[in-house]
């Protein structure tokens, strides 16, 4: 499993993390509160799979501005638990979770190629 050499978080923007095999990843941060490995988020997204009109909870319009992190913990020598400027902070996103919903995955799919988990040296 990788794991990351350099975590850098703007609060604003988004979360890059370079990894030990030299590979750099980039989540925003709206895209890391839509993809949160909490159970609350994982069942909204299976709805919304299920049912594209599923209606979303009070708590996704708490902020009306744009959501931010406003602040990060790392979680043992596995993870980071990210709070959200809307009040989200259950979420705690393994480096495995990370590499997982690497948005370079789907433009790697797209091109016909590994997903960014998959290691050159892997067959």
């Amino acid at each position: 499993m990788l794991t990351p050499s350099h975590i850098d978080l703007k609060k604003d923007r988004g979360l890059t993390i370079q990894w030990s095999d030299g590979s750099t990843s980039y989540y925003s941060i709206a895209y890391l509160r839509k993809m949160s490995p909490s159970a609350d988020a994982r069942e909204l997204r299976q709805q919304m799979t299920k049912n594209p009109l599923t209606v979303l909870p009070a708590s996704a319009f708490k902020n009306a501005g744009p959501i931010v992190a406003t602040n990060a913990d790392l979680v043992g020598n596995y993870a980071l638990r990210i709070t959200f400027s809307d009040g989200h902070s259950t979420g705690i996103y393994s480096w495995e979770y990370l590499q997982q919903i690497d948005p370079r995955n789907d433009e790697r799919r797209a091109d016909g190629g590994p997903p960014a988990t998959d290691s050159p040296n892997t067959p």
